[in-house]
C-alpha cells in the first residue's frame, strides 16, 4: 500500500528491519514493559517493539494511516493504536490508557522534540525510560557535559531528570523520504523529575540568558545583587564563572537556595 508522506506532520519513515530491531533493543524494554510509542507512522518500529514488550500503546496524529497500520500490525494483539494529537492530550487521558511506569519510544518529527520530551518529564506519570530519535545536533546537546560548546538549557533540562545517553547515530539515507539532517537515538534512564521542575527550568533559562556574561551578572537580573553574592558564597560557586560550567545538580541547588530566600520574604 502506497504511503502519502505529509510534510505538515514531519513524516520520515524507517524501513530497515535490522535498524528497527536495534532501536527496540536500545530502549532496554522487556516482556514486562508497557510501551508508549509516539508517531508509529506505518508501524514498522511498532512491530519490533511489540515483539519484545508486554504491550504497545501507539499514538498517531494522522488518521489517514489507519488502513496501513491495521494491515501492518495484523496479528500483533498486544498493540493498541490511538489516533490522537499526543501533545494536546491531557495527562489524565494518557494515564487512563497506559497507566504509569511505562517506557516511551518515539521516532519524532524534529519540530516537536522539545515539547514532547517536556510533556513526558512533567506529566507526573513516572516514565520508566525515554528513547527518542532526534536530530543529531539536538542529541549531542542533550548529552553534553558542562563547560562544552553544546551544553545549554536543553542539556540541563533533561539531565535534571535522568541520565541521557546516545545509543547510536542514524544517517539521513536510512529514512524515506530522506531528511536534510542526520539523526541519533537518545535513551534517558533513571527518570525522576525534581519538585518545582518547571520553575527550575525557567531559572536555568535566566542563568543562560546572556551566555557571554558571568553567572553573577545573569542572576542579578533576577535577584538582588546582595542575595546573589550571598547564595553563590553559600553554594561555594565562583561569581565569575559562566552558567555553562554548572551541572544540573548545581543548578537545582542554586534554585533551592534562591527559592528559600524568596519564600522567607513572603
Amino acid at each position: 500500500m502506497k504511503i502519502e508522506f505529509k510534510k505538515k506532520f514531519g513524516q520520515n519513515f524507517l524501513t530497515d528491519t535490522n535498524l528497527l530491531a536495534a532501536i527496540a533493543k536500545d530502549s532496554e524494554i522487556d516482556s514486562q514493559t508497557t510501551v508508549v510509542e509516539v508517531g508509529p507512522g506505518a508501524g514498522a518500529l511498532t512491530r519490533e517493539l511489540a515483539k519484545v514488550s508486554k504491550c504497545v500503546y501507539a499514538f498517531e496524529i494522522d488518521t489517514d494511516l489507519k488502513e496501513i497500520l491495521d494491515e501492518n500490525l495484523k496479528g500483533y494483539n498486544n498493540v493498541k493504536v490511538v489516533f490522537r494529537d499526543f501533545l494536546k492530550m491531557p495527562n489524565e487521558d494518557l494515564k487512563a490508557v497506559a497507566g504509569t511506569g511505562f517506557a516511551v519510544v518515539a521516532n519524532l518529527p524534529y519540530y516537536i522534540t522539545s515539547p514532547l520530551i517536556t510533556k513526558f518529564l512533567t506529566c507526573g506519570l513516572e516514565p520508566k525510560s525515554l528513547t527518542v530519535m532526534v536530530q543529531k545536533e539536538v542529541g549531542e546537546r542533550i548529552v553534553a557535559k558542562p563547560a562544552t560548546k553544546d551544553y545549554g538549557v536543553l542539556s540541563v533540562m533533561v539531565q535534571l531528570c535522568g541520565i541521557p545517553e546516545i545509543k547510536r547515530f542514524v544517517g539521513r539515507q536510512m529514512f524515506t523520504p530522506a531528511p536534510n539532517v542526520d539523526s541519533c537515538i537518545v535513551h534517558l534512564s533513571s527518570i525522576k523529575t525534581p519538585k518545582n521542575y518547571e520553575r527550575i527550568v525557567e531559572f536555568v533559562k535566566g542563568c543562560f540568558a546572556s551566555r557571554r556574561k558571568t553567572l553573577s551578572n545573569n542572576l542579578s537580573k533576577m535577584f538582588e545583587k546582595d542575595d546573589v553574592a550571598d547564595v553563590l558564597a553559600e553554594a561555594e560557586i565562583d561569581p565569575s564563572v559562566r552558567a555553562e560550567t554548572l551541572s544540573a545538580k548545581e543548578f537545582e541547588k542554586l534554585f533551592q537556595l534562591f527559592d528559600k530566600i524568596c519564600q522567607n520574604r513572603l
